[in-house]
Order: C-alpha cells, then sequence, then structure tokens
C-alpha cells in the first residue's frame, strides 16, 4: 500500500480509538488479532472483496473481463466437472483469474469471501441462483465379483441386513445412509460392516479388495466397472439424479468476470444440448 509501518500503526490505533475496542495483540515479537479483531475482520472480507470488483470493473471495461473469481466446491465435484470447464474457460479469457478452495462441509459463500460455489442441486438453497454444470448424477451400490460370488442373494435393499458394507463417514460425524428409490417406493437404509472411510475413493478401493458392498457415484466407480473390478448391483433401485450446478447469492452484484463465466457456462450447456 506504500505506507510506512507507523502510518499503519497511526491508523489502527485511531480506529481502536474510534471503535473503543482493541483490534490487536501486540508484543515485541509479535501482531495477531484479537478475538473482536477476527469477528470484525470475517464481517468486512466481503465487504472489501465487493469494493474491489467494483474497482475492477469500472478500470478495466474497455480491456474486457478481468479480475478474481474465487469458487468453493469440494473435492470430487472439482475434479469431476469444475476444472475441464475453468481450463476452457481461462483460455478464452487470460485477463481472469480463478482461485478454486475445496472443503468437504458446506459454507456460507457470501461470508467467505467467495464468488460462487458448486455442489449437487439438492444441496444448494432456493435462495440462491443455480446454474446446472454437468449431466445427471448417480450414487450405485457396487461389490467385486470375488464378494458377491460368496454372498448372499441381493433382491432388495431390505437384503443388505445380509451384506457386509464399507461406510462412509461425513464431515459431520453421521454415517452416510443409503438411498434408493423404484416407481413410488423410496427409502433410507442404515447399513453395517468392519470398515468406515472418510473418503470416497477409499470406499471404492475396498470394495476392490473385496471388502464388501460400497454406495458410490456411478462416475467415480466408472473405470472400475468397465474393467470388470466391482459389479453394480439393485441397479433398478439406484435412479438418476440432479447433477451439480454453480451457485451465488440472488441479490449479489457480479462483477464482470463473474458475468462473463456465467455466461460460458451456459453458453456451453446450450452447446451440449443441441
Amino acid at each position: 500500500m506504500d505506507q510506512s509501518a507507523s502510518a499503519l500503526s497511526h491508523a489502527v490505533a485511531g480506529l481502536e480509538r474510534r471503535l473503543q475496542v482493541k483490534l490487536f495483540h501486540r508484543s515485541t515479537r509479535n501482531v495477531s488479532l484479537t478475538e473482536a479483531g477476527e469477528r470484525f475482520f470475517s464481517r468486512l472480507m466481503p465487504a472489501v472483496s465487493e469494493i474491489g470488483k467494483a474497482v475492477e470493473e469500472l478500470t478495466n471495461t474497455s480491456a474486457g473481463p478481468a479480475g478474481l473469481i474465487r469458487i468453493n466446491t469440494d473435492a470430487t465435484a472439482a475434479e469431476q466437472a469444475l476444472i475441464s470447464l475453468i481450463a476452457a474457460f481461462t483460455k478464452s479469457h487470460p485477463g481472469i483469474r480463478i482461485e478454486v478452495v475445496t472443503e468437504k462441509r458446506l459454507v456460507d459463500i457470501a461470508e467467505g469471501g467467495f464468488d460462487c460455489g458448486v455442489r449437487l442441486a439438492e444441496l444448494v438453497s432456493d435462495e440462491m441462483v443455480a446454474i446446472p454444470i454437468g449431466p445427471e448424477q448417480q450414487h450405485i451400490v457396487i461389490g467385486s465379483p470375488s464378494y458377491l460370488h460368496e454372498a448372499p442373494p441381493l433382491r432388495r435393499p431390505s437384503d443388505l441386513g445380509l451384506h457386509t458394507c464399507v461406510q462412509l463417514r461425513m464431515p459431520t460425524g453421521a454415517i452416510y445412509r443409503w438411498e434408493f428409490a423404484k416407481r413410488n417406493e423410496s427409502l433410507t437404509v442404515s447399513v453395517d460392516g468392519q470398515v468406515t472411510v472418510d473418503n470416497s475413493r477409499l470406499l471404492l478401493e475396498m470394495v476392490k479388495q473385496g471388502c464388501g458392498l460400497a454406495y458410490v457415484t456411478k462416475w467415480m466407480a466408472s473405470e472400475a466397472l468397465t474393467a470388470g473390478e466391482v459389479c453394480q448391483v439393485l441397479a433398478d433401485w439406484t435412479p438418476p439424479y440432479p447433477g451439480l450446478c454453480l451457485y451465488y447469492p440472488r441479490h449479489r452484484h457480479l462483477s464482470a468476470s463473474m458475468r462473463a463465466f456465467i455466461e460460458f457456462l451456459r453458453s456451453n450447456r446450450r452447446a451440449g444440448e443441441r
């Protein structure tokens, strides 16, 4: 900012006097935010980000869209659909930078200083604008040929009680329950097994090793299915559902770079539907 340390120190001290709140812990070796300072900082970040975007939009009107887009997603969604879209977008928009932050948990993208998020459509609030960015998703039940050869028959979800299943623990600590639907019937099943993991890729690897059945996305299991390493069961009980979407707050002012990204996503989807 081209300011000296003493000038910044006086500015911060003046701010603390006006607010009558101590924002920083100071010592001869360290400066750190107080609890009040942390709260103040987290609340200011989205507003400061919006100011920066407004300035970027004004200064880059003649040169085309430019600036930073921050996206919050999870690692699987990023790998499955987002990365390929970003790669194509940045080639045609060299002035725009994109930062992708992956987290298992859902976050408030406004409070976190993100421009948008990418998650399954069913997880996105109705208060958000949601743009589909990928095909339908499907969770399926899989098992290795060796396991299925020795296991009891499996015709309905209720038969899972006779089987060993590899379970997935969610970031909340809860065990993921398996969902099934057929015609007008839908049910959720709690399964049991010796092994629990916190990563979907580990589910697939455990199944390959013959440790039991698992409930995974068809996208994740596709290569193993093609190679014959795993087999799908209960196929008529696991229909597809709406896939990934990019979302952002409905009433937020969009920067020029975000508008360009949204238009790119919509054009890409229209091209895919032709």
